[in-house]
């Protein structure tokens, strides 16, 4: 039964499409059966998977508004992981559903029969705490954050995170952190340095101990349509996004030897 996970931050720029792509792509490398769902309207997870947004039967929009099944909307992607593909449309299925009943649970609704399929679905989010997001934070079992270490990256977790308390008491009470990530992490900055240590005090082992590193070849791989895996397996990009995989299956295994005990 897979588990689901919203990769969000409401902060553009943070990493968060780099980390739904590369981390889906790293999974399936394990090998894990993993299912990736472009909720930006951007499109921009679908193209870094090697998939042309321009040329979609169907999409996550469709899914959405309930035209197609979401098995119906999944496609292979080159390097081995599912994908339920986005494009603009998405702009179009969220003005269309502002004023539907039950209208945050229609990601839920779509993705509940695809879950014995899969290990991890990851769902990658839109920068802004829009009915997508929602809809996003309502199917999943927990949430990845992506954040740079800088200040106002520490302010927009802050407001995330009391959208998650808020969501747990109407819409998903069992929603959890899966973690934070660190990401374009520049060693040599001071602030960097300082912001993580603050984060690591306040989140403990909420925190992963993977660290994205600012990587060149992880900023190219995705005008080749690849992941930083498929790109270039030995830069440091894939190496970090090989081990937050790792980190993720053994905090997984964790959960459930804990979940037997009890």
């Amino acid at each position: 039964m897979a588990r689901i996970i919203a990769i969000a931050n409401q902060k553009g720029g943070v990493g968060k499409t780099t980390t739904a792509v590369n981390l889906a792509s790293a999974l399936s490398q394990t090998p894990k059966r993993v299912l990736l769902v472009d909720l930006d309207a951007q499109g921009n997870a679908t193209m870094g998977s090697g998939v042309d947004k321009r040329e979609l039967s169907a999409s996550t929009c469709d899914v959405l508004l309930e035209e197609v099944h979401a098995t119906d909307a999944v496609v292979r992607t080159p390097e081995g992981f599912d994908l339920i593909p986005g494009n603009t449309d998405l702009t179009a299925a969220e003005i269309e559903l502002m004023d539907e009943e039950g209208r945050e649970q229609r990601l839920k609704r779509a993705l509940d029969p695809l879950r014995p399929k899969y290990d991890y679905i990851l769902v990658d989010c839109p920068p802004a705490l829009s009915l997508l997001t929602l809809n996003a934070l309502t199917a999943a079992d927990s949430v990845l954050v992506p954040m740079q270490c800088e200040y106002y990256a520490l302010e927009g977790l802050t407001s995330l995170l009391q959208t998650i308390d808020a969501l747990k008491q109407r819409l998903n009470p069992a929603l959890e952190i899966e973690g934070v990530l660190r990401t374009m992490f520049d060693v040599r900055n001071n602030l960097a340095n300082a912001v993580s240590a603050e984060l690591v005090e306040h989140f403990g082992d909420k925190v992963f101990r993977t660290i994205v590193p600012r990587n060149v070849r992880l900023a190219e791989a995705p005008s080749h349509g690849q992941s930083i895996v498929g790109y270039d397996r030995a830069s440091r990009g894939a190496i970090a996004y090989l081990g937050l995989a790792g980190e993720m299956i053994r905090r997984q295994r964790e959960r459930e030897q804990k979940e037997k005990v009890a």
